[in-house]
């Protein structure tokens, strides 16, 4: 097999920090679990990033290789599997295949974008609509599936206007990545992430505790960026016509209908997520662990009597594969906190800085990171703990600077290939869709604005709601 030049310059970059590494002259200090973590970090971390590779079987070598070598214990490796967000995620796709299979999702979105009478109204509808979604359908591909065949209804409605469609279609994956910052399930970056902080800190974030924090970001963001795309890709004169969409043409592309009286079904499911959702958010009164409320809920939605899809059925729609990459890259984690590797990487940086720019440092780095690493789990499983580390070093909230992060690199609409949503709504036979100068365009405005954003939130606003800037 032939190797491409990216994947010859990571495999060399990989085994001289191997090399290095070895030489037990060189960094003194170092600890072998330490020396043997890195090593095993920085070949997972150029394989992620220069070979086709799949992330999960990278992740699956490197945990296996850590736990061979005695870093980490079996127990760790294998306990990650059975960590509470984890069972959150399987519980949170269940109840959304409950969700998808009754039709919810197209009689919701019929009843906001039929109440559009100028584009920006569309606009902002639309935005409004997919942000909810956060809530019901976990991680941004799902949420992307979920969402294409109200965007296939709008454009064959839409298809004398070519750029309201080209529009539309960059305009349904852009917020679906930004608002997934609104939930705790809405990436798995995000578990990661608090799975790292409890590790790293013993700082527990729940359910009611990121929607505090993220929610108002991911609608403010979301309607940022629905404003810059509108500008970028639309014309003046396609602003200023007036739209009409009714049900009707919504309808012809769902099977389920999307007006009229509820079927018992529907009812019963939202009655469910509405449920889920109210005992996610008031968990500091009543104690229950969100897993186990998600637990509950899955049980519910897949029950022979009130629920609306088959436990079998459902099962299938679990992103396993995702799931088995939280699970190591976790363990990944715990190798790199708990052999001192991760204090020893960020050991040489100057972290003498004040904490605002500390903080515009991570979010930068995290912005840019999706031209490196594709995977949004894959980004936070590298940064996360370094800059949990640094913040540490450098007098900085550790939980700040990681949600900071997690945020920042939210952010992965450069390129086609950046984003599993970007990808699916570039490329939909029928309908004129955005090309890659689209998006480079709507990135060169966006990058820096939504960075700017997440620096703000950081600084100015997690602090009225009890995250600190510094500890």
């Amino acid at each position: 097999m032939t190797l491409n030049l990216r994947q010859a310059a990571t495999l060399c970059v990989a085994l001289s920090i191997c090399a290095l590494l070895v030489v037990p002259g060189n960094f003194p200090g170092l600890s072998g679990d330490a020396r043997i973590t890195l090593g095993v970090f920085a070949i997972a971390t150029c394989a992620w990033i220069g070979t086709p590779i799949d992330d999960t079987y990278i992740a699956l070598g490197a945990g296996l290789a850590l736990t061979a070598t005695g870093v980490i214990t079996s127990d760790t490796l294998f306990g990650t599997l059975g960590d509470d967000t984890v069972w959150l995620l399987i519980c949170a796709f269940v109840m959304a295949a409950a969700v998808a299979r009754t039709g919810l999702a197209g009689r919701a979105a019929a009843f906001l974008v039929t109440g559009a009478r100028t584009v920006r109204q569309l606009v902002h509808l639309t935005c409004a609509a997919l942000v909810v979604t956060a809530f019901a359908v976990p991680a941004t591909s799902g949420r992307a599936a979920l969402a294409l065949p109200v965007f296939i209804a709008l454009a064959k409605a839409l298809a004398d206007r070519k750029r309201l469609v080209v529009m539309l279609a960059l305009l349904f994956p852009t917020v679906i990545l930004l608002s997934a910052v609104a939930t705790l399930i809405g990436a798995g970056a995000h578990l990661i992430t608090v799975s790292v902080l409890w590790e790293a800190t013993g700082e527990s974030i729940g359910f009611a505790e990121w929607l505090l924090i993220g929610l108002p970001l991911a609608i403010v963001s979301s309607h940022l960026a629905a404003e810059v795309v509108l500008f970028t890709t639309t014309k003046r004169a396609d602003r200023t016509g007036p739209v009409h969409i009714t049900a009707e043409e919504i309808q012809q592309h769902t099977e389920a209908p999307v007006t009229g009286p509820w079927s018992p079904a529907e009812a019963r499911c939202a009655l469910l997520m509405a449920t889920v959702v109210a005992l996610w958010c008031s968990e500091p009164l009543h104690r229950v662990p969100p897993a186990v409320v998600a637990l509950i809920g899955a049980v519910v939605a897949a029950s022979p009597a009130l629920g609306t899809v088959k436990l079998k059925d459902a099962l299938k729609t679990v992103p396993w594969s995702m799931l088995l990459f939280m699970a190591a890259t976790m363990a990944m984690g715990v190798a790199l906190a708990d052999s001192g590797a991760a204090k020893w990487l960020v050991g040489g940086v100057p972290l003498d800085v004040p904490a605002w720019a500390f903080l515009a440092v991570v979010v930068l780095v995290s912005t840019l990171a999706h031209l490196v690493l594709q995977s949004r789990s894959a980004r936070s499983s590298v940064l996360v703990p370094l800059v949990v580390a640094a913040a540490v070093g450098a007098g900085v909230n550790p939980v700040a600077a990681a949600l900071a992060s997690t945020a920042a690199a939210g952010f992965c609409h450069t390129l086609p290939a950046s984003a599993k949503p970007v990808t699916l709504y570039s490329d939909i036979p029928g309908i004129p869709t955005y090309a890659p100068r689209d998006l480079l365009r709507m990135s060169a405005v966006l990058a820096p604005l939504t960075a700017a954003l997440v620096l703000l939130f950081a600084v100015a606003v997690w602090p009225l709601v009890g995250v600190p800037v510094t500890p």
